[in-house]
């Protein structure tokens, strides 16, 4: 039995606590073996030394995000008491300022969080083509609008195309209201507040102005010859087999492509198949294109999410085996 006194003089104790407790209760939850007792500005913990030592570890590297960034969401708190491996909780940490990919309006840093969202970085900037595959929440649109953000800032490239396939999900366009930009913006919507967390709204809009910035709809994407540009297409498993061949097929010799996609949120009618599965397979060992699957572990959402997602995941599989019977 060992025990161990960590100060918190440095940080907002509500910051580091939580509401009503609610990040002590994680971290109780995290280290059930341990005792952990809260008085003022310092946390006690008492238990088996192996444990005090890992907890400690871990709440220290609260206290440091806590002492650059001044807030953490209960998500990243218990992402951190979570992490088994240095790298898992080294994403939380601004330790090297090259980490960050843009800074936003206010001074806001955007960088990859999490293992997963690190690798689509890196398979970035080694790749003309990058197939970012997983479940909502997880970062993957958000991680690819700063990347095109970064090169449209250092000149990589002359432009970024934002396109989404207009599927309706469960709704139809022809009975909302507006022109055809009114219908198709709630669809494009997600890009638009990517952008805005990363770009000064004047200087957003001049570049929207200007096309410097295009967030358009897949189908405008047919007959052009997309160049020197960076370019994301979003919501991919909503594209059909011949609407992802047709996009891959304008990508020019100057541009980069992201593609982003959750194969278990197909809006697409019953009659037609996603056709990014299939995109994945088939240029799965083409040179200078590359593939990550993202999961639960890199949401970075409401900390509910990520239960939320592992509940519907296990109720798909138990369906599926029914259905396998």
């Amino acid at each position: 039995m060992t025990e161990t006194i960590i100060n918190l003089e440095t940080v907002n104790p509500i910051e580091f606590f939580g509401v009503n407790n609610g990040k002590l209760d994680i971290l109780k939850k995290k280290f059930p073996l341990l005792k952990v007792l809260s008085r003022g500005t310092q946390l006690k913990l008492s238990g088996a030394p192996e444990q005090v030592s890992s907890a400690k570890e871990k709440i220290e590297l609260i206290v440091q995000y806590l002492e650059r960034n001044g807030h953490m969401s209960e998500n990243y708190f218990e992402q951190i008491l979570g992490g088994d491996d240095a790298e898992t909780v080294d994403n939380f940490v601004d330790r090297n300022p090259n980490d960050i990919l843009v800074f936003g309006p206010n001074g806001k840093s955007v960088r990859a969080r999490t293992a997963n969202q690190k690798r689509l970085v890196q398979m970035a900037e080694k790749n003309d083509i990058v197939f970012a595959i997983g479940p909502a929440g997880t970062g993957k649109t958000y991680t690819a609008v700063a990347l095109a953000v970064r090169a449209l800032k250092n000149k990589a490239v002359k432009k970024i195309i934002l396109t989404r396939p207009a599927v309706e999900a469960g709704e139809n366009l022809g009975f909302l209201p507006g022109d055809l930009k009114e219908k198709i913006d709630p669809y494009l919507r997600p890009l638009y507040d990517a952008l805005d967390d990363m770009i000064p709204a004047d200087k957003l809009g001049y570049y929207m102005s200007t096309r410097t910035i295009e967030i358009a709809p897949l189908a405008y994407m047919r007959g052009r010859t997309l160049d020197n540009a960076f370019i994301i297409l979003d919501e991919a498993q909503n594209s059909t087999d011949l609407q992802l061949k047709m996009f891959l097929t304008r990508i020019g010799s100057s541009a980069k492509a992201i593609i982003t996609g959750d194969v278990t949120q197909v809006d697409l009618p019953r009659n037609q198949r996603s056709g990014l599965q299939k995109a994945a397979r088939i240029l799965q060992n083409i040179d200078g294109i590359a593939h990550i699957e993202l999961d639960e572990d890199d949401v970075v959402r409401h900390r509910l999410v990520k239960h939320i997602l592992r509940a519907y995941d296990k109720e798909r599989k138990e369906e599926e085996a029914k259905g396998d019977h």
